[in-house]
């Protein structure tokens, strides 16, 4: 059984603020990635977001991750991935989403 989406916020190296989603982005949890994202890209200048425990993502999930990237780069800020595998880094790669975005393989390979 696939988890549901659970997130949560730590302090990372390098002034990064880190963003681990665990589970699903799609269309039932779209909504609250986006305003959880939302807030977290607002308050920090540098937002990962590790992706390593996460199961699914889906076309709404890549709106979101665009939607947060385009609001942070307005606002001066950074916003980069780590951590995908699976499911997830193939549908980043085929959509070619992850050219749009820096992506690490750990919060703390981000510089």
């Amino acid at each position: 059984m696939a988890k549901e989406f659970m997130q949560k916020e730590s302090a990372g190296p390098n002034g990064w603020t880190v963003w681990t989603v665990s589970g699903r982005i799609d269309t039932m949890t779209a909504d609250q990635a986006y305003a959880e994202g939302e807030r977290i890209v607002q308050q920090n200048a540098k937002t990962i977001l590790d992706m390593s425990e996460m199961e699914y993502l889906s076309s709404a999930g890549l709106r979101v991750l665009l939607r947060l990237n385009k609001m942070a780069k307005k606002a001066g800020k950074e916003f980069s991935l780590s951590g995908p595998s699976g499911i997830v880094k193939a549908v980043l790669e085929d959509s070619g989403m992850d050219a749009l975005f820096k992506v690490y393989g750990s919060p703390e390979e981000a510089e």
